[in-house]
C-alpha cells in the first residue's frame, strides 16, 4: 500500500482537484483500490466525491481527537473509499497542542487499521499545520501541486524545510513529484515560471501539465470527478497522464 500526500501550504493551487482526480484515475482507470483521506476542515475533497460532509457519522477529526478506529470512519463513494472531513477539524492544532505524540496520530491510526488498499491519497490543508505534519509523517511520498504564476516558488522553501526536518520522524519521507496546475500555455509568464520550476526541481517535475479548465472547476459542484463529469476533457486527459506517471514511479 502506497501512501501519498498532496501538499502545498499555498492555497488555490489545485491540491484538492489533484487529490480527487488522481485518486479517481487510479480507481477508475488504473483499477486500483483507493482510499482518499480529507485533511482539510473545508471538506472540499469530501463534497467533490458526492458526500454530504455535514451528515457523516465520523470524520478524520474523530480519529485524531477521540481515538475512533480509522475503519469506522471510511465511507464509500462512487468508485473509491473516503475518510471525510468537515468543520470538526477546525482548531485541531489547539486541541493537539499538549498531546505528546501528536505528529504520529495519523500514522498510528493507519498502521492499526491494517487497510487493504493499493493507494491512500491524502488531501492536505493549505498550511503547515499539525494536520499537514500528520500527513507528512504518515506518507511515503509527497506530490506538490504548483501553479505557474509569479508567487509559485514563494513559500516552497518552507515546505521543503518542513519535509527535511520531518525526515527525523519519518525517514522514508521524500518529494515524489511536483505537478504544474492551472496552466495557461498562452501566458509568457506561465512559460517562464514553468521553466523555472524545471530548473529548480529537475527530474522531480512531472512531465504532465494540468491545464486551466472550466470542466475541472465545474465537476466538484456535481459531486463528480472529472472522469465522470467530462471524461473527454483536457483535464481528464491530463490527470490520466499524471496517473500513468505516478504508476510508473519506482
Amino acid at each position: 500500500m502506497e501512501i501519498i500526500a498532496i501538499a502545498n501550504q499555498k492555497g488555490g493551487v489545485a491540491k484538492t482537484t489533484t487529490a480527487v482526480n488522481l485518486a479517481s484515475a487510479l480507481a477508475l482507470i488504473g483499477k486500483k483500490r483507493v482510499l482518499l483521506i480529507d485533511l482539510d476542515a473545508q471538506g472540499n475533497a469530501t463534497t467533490s466525491l458526492g458526500l454530504d460532509k455535514n451528515e457523516l457519522d465520523y470524520t478524520v477529526a474523530d480519529v485524531l481527537l477521540d481515538d475512533v478506529p480509522l475503519v469506522k470512519t471510511i465511507v464509500a463513494s462512487q468508485h473509491l473509499d473516503v475518510v471525510g472531513a468537515n468543520r470538526d477539524l477546525a482548531g485541531i492544532d489547539v486541541s493537539l497542542a499538549d498531546v505528546a505524540n501528536a505528529p504520529l496520530l495519523l500514522k498510528n491510526a493507519l498502521k492499526n487499521a491494517k487497510l487493504d488498499y493499493d493507494y491512500v491519497i491524502m488531501d492536505c490543508a493549505p498550511s503547515l499545520s499539525m494536520l499537514t505534519v500528520n500527513a507528512l509523517v504518515a506518507t511515503d511520498g509527497v506530490i506538490i501541486p504548483m501553479q505557474c504564476e509569479y508567487f509559485a516558488l514563494e513559500g516552497i522553501a518552507d515546505l521543503i524545510d518542513t519535509i527535511e526536518k520531518l525526515t527525523q520522524i519519518n525517514p522514508k519521507l521524500y518529494i515524489r513529484g511536483v505537478v504544474r496546475t492551472m496552466y495557461d500555455g498562452r501566458s509568457t509568464l506561465a512559460q517562464d515560471v514553468s521553466a523555472e520550476l524545471a530548473n529548480y526541481f529537475g527530474e522531480k517535475l512531472y512531465k504532465t501539465v494540468i491545464p486551466r479548465s472550466i470542466r475541472l472547476a465545474e465537476a466538484p459542484s456535481f459531486g463528480k470527478s472529472i472522469f465522470e463529469y467530462e471524461k473527454s476533457s483536457k483535464g481528464a486527459i491530463a490527470y490520466h497522464q499524471l496517473m500513468n506517471e505516478v504508476l510508473g514511479q519506482p
